[in-house]
């Protein structure tokens, strides 16, 4: 799936924005990227050099985490979360909170891929059965079964 949704979006002429590394599924993004020829920016902190995708069209080091999560987002229309581990449960979640307060303009989808994130989705579910959070605000992360459903709304 992040194979195809990378193409598809280089299809359609979007650069491609990731974590910038060779490993799990950021590399699957990087070599989707690299092969179907579209612009391919890393974000990495320094720390993480060793990881670098050495074939990126444009590399961003930052000094942090929060950094690197900035610099992500940065001039982009869209934040998409495939799946992945806790850092990317963090990207999602800030993401939902800065579009709340009107700090993010783009839309945010998490890939659904195999059911991945439906504990996820009951988890806000609860949030809002529980009052804590607003049904509007519940519809901020768009969940996504296909890369057609995402590239279909971008």
């Amino acid at each position: 799936m992040a194979k195809a949704l990378v193409e598809g979006l280089c299809r359609k002429g979007y650069a491609v924005v990731s974590g910038g590394s060779w490993r799990g599924v950021m590399g699957a993004v990087s070599d989707a990227a690299e092969e179907a020829g579209g612009y391919h920016k890393g974000v990495l902190p320094r720390f993480l050099g060793p990881y670098i995708y050495e074939r990126l069209s444009e590399t961003v080091w930052t000094e942090t985490m929060s950094e690197r999560k900035e610099n992500m987002r940065k001039d982009t229309v869209a934040s998409i979360a495939l799946p992945g581990g806790i850092g990317t449960l963090d990207e999602l979640i800030e993401t939902m909170v800065l579009i709340k307060l009107g700090q993010y303009s783009g839309k945010l989808f998490a890939l659904n891929q195999d059911g991945f994130y439906e504990p996820f989705r009951a988890l806000l579910d609860h949030y809002v059965a529980e009052g804590m959070l607003l049904p509007e605000d519940r519809e901020l992360v768009r969940f996504a079964d296909s890369p057609e459903e995402i590239l279909d709304e971008l």
